[in-house]
């Protein structure tokens, strides 16, 4: 039944089935099969697997990304990264890496950060002068941080599939992100200097405030969302209300560029967006009901520590799974199924949940960046209208930069759990 199972799905994916529906196709010819389950608990698990008050949080950070990305943020935030490192060498492709940091502590996706950075910066990195396989890969790599800095999507996923706090995943998130963040721009400066990419006129101080001046209100909104959570003052879910209300205010009120009449497209936007993501999360939950009542996480975790009980051993094995996976598969639905059988295995070995969570959601974010499935790949490709093969050479370097990063981070467990352990 087991073999059965994985076979129909990987049949699915490779004709070319969604996600979604290959998940749900292949569970329910399972479920339909013997007594495994009656074919009636198909749609009542479907509906339990997003019958969650922490799912919630999903349709409002989408929304209030979609309202930040119209209203006026992205431009904001690349003036004053600009003003900050503009003038180094590279100074351009270092804009790009901060500003979708900032950006990806208001979007939490991957693909709306390349979206609302890269259409401004990706022209902007070619008028200067850098190559556009570079400019692009630049922006796509930059992009993946949106699903590790917080608010995040694949860290609230994470959250509950491992029945951890949404809270404590939030802040795992941050040094990792950092990280990340400080190894691109060092690898930015170095292929920058050795090709001759130099910076923009220095801004002086009174250049750099206005800047900050002028984007202090998109950079308030991470520390209103994280500040809340732990100041007690309200939920991950509410804090995700709080996120949406904000960005409303700020778009339509302040910065004054979302008019009246885009409301409705973005609206639009968001819940087919969501309606993406909820299918899959419910064809995920169905799917991982059947693989426990085939004991499958008990089974694997069992045959694992049978091979070996080394934990470096597991990491290793854990991220080159986790990255071939990424390839081929989208974050939420990579969490929803693998997390419950890996997981236990994590745990009999003695890792912490909440730095096994960020080792998975730090692999899954590169595969935004990796082919076939990498979206964020894609984006930017639209933006700077090149073909996959030229992108693809260009992401390279960039793909093993980040590898490193997830050994660091797997290995040292601090980066992780010492914030969540402070707070």
């Amino acid at each position: 039944m087991v073999a059965l199972l994985f076979l129909s799905l990987a049949f699915l994916f490779i004709i070319g089935t969604p996600i979604a529906i290959a998940l749900g196709l292949s569970t329910t010819l399972i479920a339909g099969m013997g007594d495994l389950a009656p074919l009636q608990l198909v749609p009542q698990q479907m509906f339990n697997s997003i019958n969650s008050f922490p799912l919630m949080a999903i349709p409002f950070f989408i929304l209030a990304g979609y309202l930040m990305q119209v209203g006026g943020i992205s431009q904001r935030l690349v003036n004053f990264a600009s003003s900050l490192v503009g003038h180094i060498t590279g100074g351009l492709a270092m804009v790009v890496i901060i500003t979708s940091m900032f950006f990806a502590a208001i979007s939490g996706s991957g693909a709306a950060t390349t979206a609302a950075i890269g259409s401004i910066l990706i022209p902007a990195m070619i008028a200067k002068g850098y190559h556009v396989n570079f400019a692009s890969a630049n922006q796509a790599v930059s992009g993946a941080l949106g699903v590790i800095i917080p608010p995040s999507i694949p860290l609230i996923l994470y959250g509950i599939a491992a029945k951890q706090s949404v809270g404590d995943m939030f802040m795992a998130g941050v040094i990792p992100g950092i990280v990340i963040t400080i190894s691109l721009l060092i690898s930015a400066y170095f292929v920058s200097k050795r090709k001759g990419y130099l910076g923009v006129e220095k801004a002086n101080v009174s250049d750099t405030f206005k800047a900050f001046k002028s984007a202090i209100l998109s950079l308030l909104m991470p520390i209103i969302v994280l500040g809340g959570i732990y100041g007690g003052i309200f939920t991950p879910t509410e804090a995700a209300v709080v996120a949406v209300a904000y960005a409303f205010i700020v778009g339509v009120f302040i910065y004054r560029e979302i008019k009246w009449k885009e409301l409705p497209k973005i609206f639009k936007e968001s819940a087919v967006t969501t309606s993406i993501v909820m299918i899959i999360i419910s064809t995920a939950g169905l799917f991982s009901f059947i693989l426990n009542r085939l004991r499958v996480p008990a089974l694997v975790s069992e045959t694992f520590l049978d091979i070996t009980t080394n934990i470096y051993v597991f990491i290793i094995v854990v991220n080159i799974f986790l990255l071939i996976v990424g390839m081929f598969m989208e974050a939420a639905a990579a969490i929803l199924i693998f997390v419950p059988i890996l997981l236990p295995i994590a745990l009999n070995l003695g890792m912490d949940p909440i730095h096994f969570g960020i080792i998975v959601v730090v692999n899954l974010a590169i595969g935004l960046i990796t082919p076939p499935v990498g979206i964020n790949l894609f984006v930017a490709m639209q933006i700077s209208k090149i073909r996959i093969e030229h992108i693809s050479r260009a992401i390279v370097p960039f793909v093993i930069i980040l590898f490193v990063d997830v050994l660091i981070i797997s290995l040292i467990p601090f980066f992780s759990t010492w914030l969540p352990s402070i707070v």
